[in-house]
């Protein structure tokens, strides 16, 4: 989609910009749509805030926290709004959807707000914001994907790179601000997204994560041609046996035998999956609105296993959420030892505003039980994460090579297929490169070996 020529900035406009993202991998793909729109429209992007006309800040509103780094950012850049004349600020992503005007009514910092599906309108915000009016735009859409827009990628010349493949979400977890935020879910063009995997791999990019709130249910109906995820998945492997192939999230009540099958047929898709969990105490998830039972998740594992034996798994835990007990906790950390996850995302709940466990139920677990069970948690992840790397001592992988380890410029680090790290000497490898790697050591975070 072309954008109308009178939102291009004219020689006086202000014309760089400064993109910055807190949150997930979906916000990090959406600050590569951001800056290919104002590319396409003349803006300049700089890598210096110092240098910019325009900064603006992609924003996540999954949890308390992240919202509190985002508002301590902007205080820690207000400075820039007075030793600048001019400066324009702008607050995007889900944040600002969520907050919408309440955001420039109680923060004259802020000129432009604008929500994850309109990224298309902001040379025009900026357009206005340079006139000295305020701009905000937060409408969902039920149709956007962006799928016809080329991601300008932060990191040229990378090995990595995310795809989104859909948006939105219609689970309706009773935590989770996402479907308020980022709207009904709808599914990208499945040749949209080949020919932008095809081209990250000609540009040197040797692996592509699939990216969706929940991949397990996209589907492309085009009336005469439809595509499920695994077919999607399939087609994206054949691109080249070279690339590598990830996805992520996974939703427990949708990852199908199918799936499992296609991943089994194919040595570069990746053999891991992460599957939130969230509690294995069914009342827990029947109250969450999950839509599964410790069970049934559990019966997801064993087909992981005994489909994909070596497949790593990891998941997302919980912590305090609402009427949760001791007994319920257990649960969880039993579910936890079951599974022996090879890494987990753990955290405590908070009220998110506007969500059926908001307007429902009652945040009453006690902040001080909330630690000592993600304490608890956390310790349990630790141990298994160990146990997990300790398995791997002795056996040889095929890792991709993302760069230097952060330590020194002696080793190289990159992942395993299970999404490992692993650290070794520098050989005759660099980044972009595969290479046969035999774990001699490990810790509970990192595989330490040599190439062979």
């Amino acid at each position: 989609m072309k954008l109308p020529a009178f939102i291009l900035p004219k020689p006086n406009m202000l014309k760089t910009v400064y993109i910055e993202t807190y949150g997930c991998q979906m916000n990090m793909a959406d600050s590569e749509v951001v800056a290919s729109i104002l590319n396409k429209n003349g803006f300049k992007l700089c890598k210096d805030i110092n240098d910019a006309d325009i900064i603006l800040i992609n924003t996540c509103s999954i949890r308390e926290n992240a919202e509190k780094k985002v508002w301590g950012r902007l205080k820690s850049i207000s400075h820039l709004k007075k030793k600048k004349n001019g400066l324009i600020i702008g607050l995007i992503g889900c944040m600002a959807e969520r907050l919408k005007e309440k955001v420039i009514e109680a923060d004259h910092l802020i000129d432009i707000v604008a929500g994850p599906d309109t990224y298309r309108e902001l040379p025009s915000m900026i357009s206005d914001a340079s006139g000295g009016h305020r701009s905000v735009n937060v409408l969902l859409s039920l149709e956007e994907t962006y799928g016809d827009i080329m991601p300008v990628r932060t990191d040229p010349g990378g090995v990595s790179a995310f795809i989104s493949i859909m948006r939105g979400c219609n689970n309706m977890c009773a935590y989770c601000v996402v479907p308020y935020v980022r709207g009904a879910e709808r599914s990208r063009d499945p040749e949209s997204i080949l020919r932008e995997a095809s081209k990250l791999f000609e540009a040197g990019y040797k692996e592509v994560t699939l990216l969706g709130q929940n991949v397990n249910s996209y589907f492309w109906d085009s009336g005469n041609k439809k595509v499920n995820f695994a077919q999607l998945l399939e087609r994206t492997a054949l691109i080249d046996p070279l690339l590598r192939v990830r996805f992520s999230t996974s939703h427990p009540k949708d990852l199908s035998d199918d799936l499992l099958h296609t991943m089994a047929g194919y040595e570069n898709i990746c053999r891991h999956i992460h599957l939130p969990a969230q509690s294995g105490s069914n009342r827990i998830l029947q109250l969450m609105n999950r839509g599964y039972t410790r069970e049934s998740y559990m019966e997801r594992i064993k087909a992981i296993r005994s489909i994909l034996p070596e497949c790593a798994v990891s998941t997302d835990m919980i912590t305090g959420f609402c009427t949760e007990t001791d007994a319920d906790h257990e649960e969880s950390l039993a579910l936890m030892e079951w599974a022996e996850f090879d890494f987990s995302y753990m955290f405590r709940y908070s009220e998110r505003p506007g969500t059926k466990a908001a307007r429902k139920l009652k945040d009453d677990v006690p902040e001080e039980v909330k630690k000592k069970r993600l304490d608890e948690i956390i310790a349990l992840q630790n141990k298994l994460s160990a146990r997990s790397k300790r398995k791997d001592i002795g056996r040889i992988f095929e890792v991709l090579i993302e760069g230097f380890s952060k330590r020194s410029d002696n080793y190289l680090s990159g992942r395993t297929s299970q999404n490992k790290v692993a650290v070794f000497p520098v050989k005759d490898k660099k980044a972009g490169e595969y290479a046969s790697v035999r774990i001699e050591i490990c810790t509970s975070a990192t595989l330490l070996g040599t190439i062979v």
